[in-house]
């Protein structure tokens, strides 16, 4: 179980009145620092927590909108989706396909509710769960949606990202 407040073995506390040793950047450093990589700043929780909750209401509207490409972006490129009645997707090019199908079969108008975002360091894990309605393309009807997901995602490039998402019917 991941956990916001783990410590780690290699990171500790810097004492207060101490300062970082820095070493002198050459001039446009920025602009050429290919073999002198820095570490990545700490991260702070309540932004984490913010940037996952915006991540999902995200996927919530690309579902609503019935949009594969709108999708895409919020997924790692070795992503996978294991939606209900189709066989699991990996990889930006399966979980295309995968969204692909499933637009072509329904569409759906649902809300999201957050029930649990875990945070440990670039992994992260939320609960959620959805309700509203499924417009069958087939039949033309509208019928009730509820479900409960479970997402797996990672930070990359600085950005949430999901990694793998699975999710059932309640009912």
């Amino acid at each position: 179980m991941f956990a916001e407040n783990a410590t780690r073995p290699d990171v500790r506390p810097k004492s207060p009145g101490t300062a970082t040793p820095t070493r002198p950047n050459p001039p446009n450093h920025h602009l050429h620092n290919t073999t002198h990589p820095t570490k990545p700043e700490p991260t702070n929780p309540a932004n984490d927590q913010a940037a996952i909750t915006e991540l999902l209401f995200a996927y919530r509207d690309a579902l609503n909108a019935s949009s594969v490409d709108q999708v895409l972006p919020l997924y790692t490129t070795d992503g996978v989706f294991m939606p209900t009645g189709f066989p699991t997707a990996v990889g930006t090019e399966q979980v295309r396909g995968a969204y692909t199908g499933v637009f072509s079969s329904i569409k759906l108008n649902i809300e999201f509710f957050i029930d649990e975002i875990e945070v440990d360091g670039d992994h992260a894990f939320a609960r959620t769960t959805s309700r509203g309605t499924t417009l069958i393309h087939a039949t033309g009807e509208n019928v009730p949606e509820e479900n409960r997901e479970l997402f797996v995602l990672e930070r990359e490039n600085g950005a949430w990202k999901i990694a793998q998402h699975r999710f059932n019917k309640m009912k």
